[in-house]
């Protein structure tokens, strides 16, 4: 028994075998929780949080799913990972890749059996991997020049993104928002100057996308309702400074005519600053910080529309947009740039009033009103629309495409099997095993939507053999579809990081032989 007590008494650890079934399971059961995500016909899942209030949470955007499950088994969290950084970098593809590497890992999990080094089998995969990027480079489209072909792959991307999410039936009306609000962007992958404001209300189908900026805020009582040309200063400053702050404030005075006297120079002040701002030129100023009702009154005397409180976010993107910057000092007007629009005005929508802002400098910015029966729903359409728009201003950078539906995966497996019949050795079964893997994606598409999937995928396999085929599976009519007559693309980006990253983690999870898991921490009694 000694020999076992290296470790303290709580801490366990799992050897060999045992490790990597605990590992292997783990993701498989991961992957398999978003595997009926994946695809047009794939379905939501609903994700009730224990906290205050139960939250709920309708989605079917794989990142999202992982990020709220809380999960103990080491193997599992390494999917969750890649996701996470799945989405952030290319936004799109999150249930692709946990769906690949469970896939890889279940693979070799029957190569392990049978006595192969996971070695070999990393090794195997890597040329395996290597090969399929390369497969994939050769058949990519890039229509960067041809500016209506361009904007019609954009188009097919969007709607092929969109089409597994929530706002399928809509399709064609947001991927077309989508593609308006990224070709604003003009290659720029900053997606800040697109701002999306949920109103609940209407159907999906009123949402529109809006030209200019749309601020969350009401306009102040006795201001000008509607300023043509506007000049703009943002600002970041107290505005709230003509009484005397009663904290911490010791003044030792010998009568209250002295208290009025103090508070009269902290007015004075206060309205000094207004004059400074005023003598900007400006009839609109925003300002982050709340401003009080003297100086709102002086503002509303010069005829200049002040807004308080704008949140950070909303002051600037507002700042981005009109191309002005924010201000905290006004003692030399000269240096502080302006920020223009057209026209500013007051609109509703829905229930609430907010505050409009066309004809803006920087053509760069728009602002998406997403409007849905439900907060439920806006969220879903939310997270829809910013992998659409992920996914295209990536593809606006790196123009290539390559078409969808299970085509590529099956482009890859054919080049995969032929490289594994030329490896001599047991690599090649691990490079065998990574073609069946990728396979495995047009199958979960095919089963999602219900239809025979050994029957489908081994047709699409028979269909690829030809040159320069562009079959790929059609889950409307439910067969085996041309996919560049439907129309349905793919950014090449977004699959190649879907590629290797699964191929990475599934990497990471063989290599684990054992798992050893810490003794917690006691708290000592403090009595």
């Amino acid at each position: 028994m000694a020999i076992d007590r290296i470790f303290k008494d709580e801490a366990s650890e799992e050897k060999g075998e045992r490790a990597r079934m605990a590992s292997f399971v783990g993701a498989m059961a991961i992957a398999d929780l978003v595997k009926t995500t994946l695809g047009p016909k794939g379905m939501d899942k609903i994700l009730q949080s224990t906290g205050r209030g139960q939250e709920v949470t309708v989605t079917n955007d794989g990142a999202t799913i992982l990020k709220s499950l809380h999960i103990d088994n080491p193997a599992a969290k390494v999917l969750i990972d890649i996701s996470k950084v799945q989405d952030d970098e290319v936004g799109d593809g999150t249930t692709s890749v946990v769906v690949l590497a469970g896939e890889l890992l279940r693979e070799a999990e029957k190569l392990v059996a049978v006595k192969i080094h996971p070695m070999t089998i990393i090794s195997g995969f890597r040329m395996a991997a290597e090969c399929a990027r390369n497969a994939l480079l050769q058949k990519v489209v890039d229509n960067k020049e041809d500016a209506e072909k361009f904007r019609s792959d954009l188009m097919n991307i969007a709607r092929t993104t969109l089409s597994s999410k929530i706002l399928s039936q809509d399709k064609e009306h947001f991927a077309k928002l989508a593609v308006d609000a990224v070709m604003r962007l003009k290659g720029s992958t900053n997606l800040e100057s697109i701002q999306i404001i949920k109103k609940p209300g209407g159907s999906l189908k009123d949402s529109f996308l809006d030209e200019g900026f749309i601020l969350d805020k009401k306009i102040g009582i006795g201001q000008p309702k509607r300023i043509e040309n506007a000049k703009i200063l943002v600002a970041n400053t107290a505005m709230d400074a003509d009484k005397v702050k009663i904290y911490g404030a010791r003044v030792r005075v010998d009568s209250m005519s002295k208290v009025a006297e103090i508070e009269g120079a902290e007015k004075e002040k206060m309205r000094e600053k207004v004059q400074k701002i005023i003598g900007h030129g400006i009839n609109c100023f925003v300002n982050r910080q709340l401003i009080y009702n003297f100086p709102e009154e002086l503002f509303a005397d010069a005829g200049i529309l002040a807004i308080e409180h704008a949140d950070f976010d909303g002051i600037e993107r507002l700042a981005l947009v009109t191309g002005g910057e924010i201000a905290s000092t006004f003692d030399n007007p000269e240096s502080v740039k302006l920020g223009h629009c057209n026209l500013i005005e007051e609109i509703m929508i829905g229930e609430d009033k907010l505050i409009h802002f066309s004809g803006v400098a920087m053509g760069q910015a728009c602002t998406i009103v997403l409007r849905g029966a439900s907060h439920h729903v806006l969220d879903e359409a939310d997270r829809s629309l910013h992998d659409a728009l992920c996914v295209l201003s990536q593809t606006i950078n790196d123009s290539r495409v390559v078409l969808g539906g299970g085509w590529p995966e099956m482009v890859m497996a054919k080049e995969v099997d032929e490289l594994a019949r030329k490896t001599p050795g047991k690599k090649s079964l691990a490079i065998e095993a990574f073609s069946r893997a990728l396979s495995a994606i047009p199958t979960i598409i095919a089963d999602n939507a219900g239809l025979d999937s050994a029957e489908l995928v081994s047709q699409l396999r028979a269909e690829h053999q030809k040159e320069g085929c562009t079959s790929g599976i059609d889950v409307i009519s439910g067969s085996v579809g041309d996919m560049a007559e439907r129309g349905i693309s793919e950014a090449f980006k977004v699959k190649q990081a879907v590629l290797l990253s699964a191929t990475e983690a599934a990497e990471m999870i063989l290599r684990v032989d054992e798992i050893i898991t810490c003794a917690p921490r006691r708290r000592e009694d403090r009595m």
